[in-house]
């Protein structure tokens, strides 16, 4: 059983950064992939990044793409999303979430098995 925290929501204005961090309680995450979503008031659960934790192959969403950076600490099972650039489109609740690299499609939310209770991160005009 893999359990996951999100941390390092907050508020900030239009242009400015924030890094999330999560972190997971299991040995290890060899055979997952880790992503990040994120969920607006009334919306779905939509893409951000993925990472695939044995060789480090990550997935952007367009939106995230030249402003998002998915990393990991291998060793100590924590996965960041620094984010940069922040839009107040970007406001959301923001989730990381695994599942076995056999199953998952990294943009497809369905396809992940466990889930963090999320951090919020608001971006003002």
């Amino acid at each position: 059983q893999v359990e996951l925290v999100e941390s390092g929501g907050g508020l900030v204005q239009a242009g400015g950064s924030l890094r999330l961090s999560c972190a997971a309680s299991t040995r290890t995450l060899m055979a997952y992939v880790v992503g990040w979503f994120r969920q607006a008031p009334g919306k779905e659960h939509e893409f951000v990044a993925s990472i695939r934790w044995n060789n480090g192959i990550t997935n952007y969403a367009t939106s995230s793409k030249g402003r998002f950076t998915i990393s990991r600490d291998a060793a100590n099972n924590l996965v960041y999303l620094q984010m940069n650039s922040l839009k107040p489109e970007d406001t959301a609740v923001y989730y990381c979430a695994t599942g076995p690299i056999s199953v998952v499609v990294p943009s497809n939310p369905g396809t992940y098995i466990h889930w963090g209770q999320g951090t919020q991160v608001t971006v003002s005009s």
